[in-house]
């Protein structure tokens, strides 16, 4: 597993969003960035990016994530 390999299954699940993805072997940093995180609770917006990568979780190719969420104004603002 690579982090462009990463960076499609996110992307393929959460179509609007933009995702950062750095990390390598099963270890891995993510961004994503979407309105689809809106009024979204922290919980529920780790959730969404978690289910884009449950099968990988489970089998053991993916590890250990480090999750990130951002609206697009949340991204804009965090300069």
């Amino acid at each position: 597993m690579d982090a462009a390999t990463v960076k499609v299954l996110l992307q393929t699940h959460l179509k609007d969003c933009e995702f950062h993805v750095q990390g390598e072997g099963s270890n891995y940093d993510i961004i994503a960035i979407g309105e689809v995180f809106e009024g979204l609770r922290p919980v529920r917006k780790q959730q969404l990016v978690y289910g884009a990568l449950n099968e990988q979780i489970a089998d053991g190719s993916i590890h250990a994530v480090n999750i990130r969420t951002f609206t697009p104004a949340e991204w804009q603002a965090r300069a």
